[in-house]
């Protein structure tokens, strides 16, 4: 969003001064006429210090939690079915919301629909709370006059996308701290512990001449890891810092994308869940009245991988071209046939909407089975790995032991 400094005269025929962000110079010419506004002149605002702008950010308060955002779409849709008004709506919910940042979002938000600015526009300002899902949706719940019922598709299909999230971050949490666990006592074993029982081995044997292989390999290990201890962990936080930050180049996220779809397991967990997503989200937009092509590049966006996302753009190309949705998507690669197929019913009896929710709801039941399979998994296999470090260490100093005492019997 662009900020524009403008002069108009208001419905008293007086002329006022002031600042407006719009998108370009004409929206922000039919936003000022939207509030009775007849604008002199608009021109690009010029950056410069100003107190006023000046905000505090606090830690924690710079983002809104998904179960925050939930709330207020579910309490806005129920008050105004109720017939409540947008703007009394917006002020009520946030002298109630516990978050700092959509208290001072919705205090904007509210000053802007007051201001005569749609909804869905006030929204878009704040592109760090709501997604273009959440403001895609609005504007068509607004031109339609059925935003408390979008309202309320919205909180299901977050509610149902947070669902997913939890599942797999819960799902990884225990393995992330078996194989945390690992790491470190990896490395306390190879600078504290084998230096001590190595030097006790060494000196019984006089010399490693006599010694297995994989003893003194571990020990030869073990001297390099506390001779270069420095390097080694700057070595591992740089190609930490590295890899991070090329995740989150586009090209990076690509790579990473194409890679998770290559990990046997790990590519039917990502497929299914991008197709729930995708499922939920076109379902939404279609049932919301979004046109089918807006929908496409909206649902494209919130998939989590390039690749899936790359192909529903082609398949927007061929919609473009006049084909319906199931065709291009018949012949992918990644859908499975069941997505065309019952996206094929839809589209025949004008049910999109409706038949896509069976298959989200289909997906997500999908998900949450090899999930829970995926951890079973995961788990054991985690202690296995743990086990075989430890016997391996440990056959490394007992091998020695045991052959230094029967050559001393």
């Amino acid at each position: 969003m662009a900020k524009f400094d403008y002069s108009a005269v208001n419905k008293q025929n007086k002329t006022v001064a002031g600042t407006i962000e719009a998108g370009s110079k004409d929206i922000a010419g039919e936003m000022l006429a939207k509030q009775g506004f007849k604008p002199l002149l608009i021109k690009p605002h010029k950056s410069g210090f100003d107190p006023n702008n000046i905000q505090l950010r606090l830690p924690g308060s710079s983002k809104v939690k998904s179960r925050d955002l939930v709330i207020f779409t579910r309490q806005l849709s129920t008050m105004i079915n109720a017939g409540v008004p947008l703007v009394r709506s917006l002020a009520t919910l946030r002298s109630q919301t516990n978050s700092k940042k959509l208290n001072t979002v919705l205090e904007i938000v509210t000053k802007d629909v007051e201001g005569g600015i749609n909804f869905a526009d006030a929204l878009e300002k704040h592109k760090d709370v709501f997604n273009p899902i959440y403001i895609n949706m609005v504007r068509a719940g607004e031109a339609g006059g059925i935003l408390d019922e979008i309202l309320k598709r919205l909180a299901l299909q977050q509610e149902k996308d947070a669902s997913i999230r939890k599942k797999i971050k819960g799902a990884m949490t225990y393995p992330a701290v078996l194989l945390t666990i690992t790491i470190i006592a990896f490395f306390a074993l190879m600078l504290v512990v084998i230096p001590k029982i190595g030097r006790i081995i060494t000196d019984l044997s006089d010399g490693r001449a006599a010694l297995p292989p994989y003893t003194r390999v571990m020990l030869a290990f073990s001297d390099f890891m506390i001779s270069y201890w420095l390097i080694v962990f700057g070595v591992i936080v740089g190609l930490t810092i590295i890899v991070r930050r090329f995740v989150k180049t586009p090209s990076g996220k690509a790579a990473l994308d194409k890679l998770l779809l290559k990990i046997p397991v790990i590519k039917t967990l990502v497929i299914k869940v991008a197709i729930a997503r995708f499922a939920r989200t076109f379902s939404s937009l279609m049932g919301a009245g979004v046109s089918v092509l807006d929908s496409i590049n909206v649902t494209a966006n919130a998939l989590g991988n390039k690749v899936i996302e790359q192909e529903l753009r082609a398949a927007s190309k061929a919609v473009m071209a006049g084909k319906q949705l199931s065709e291009p998507l018949s012949q992918s690669t990644i859908f499975p046939p069941i997505v065309s197929q019952m996206l094929s019913v839809g589209e025949e009896t004008g049910q999109t909407d409706t038949i896509l929710v069976k298959v989200a709801d289909f997906y997500e039941e999908e998900v949450d089975t090899l999930v829970d399979s995926l951890s079973s998994i995961i788990e054991p296999l985690m202690i296995v790995v743990m086990g075989g470090m430890v016997g391996l260490i440990a056959a490394s100093v007992i091998g020695p032991i045991s052959s230094l005492s029967q050559n001393i019997q």
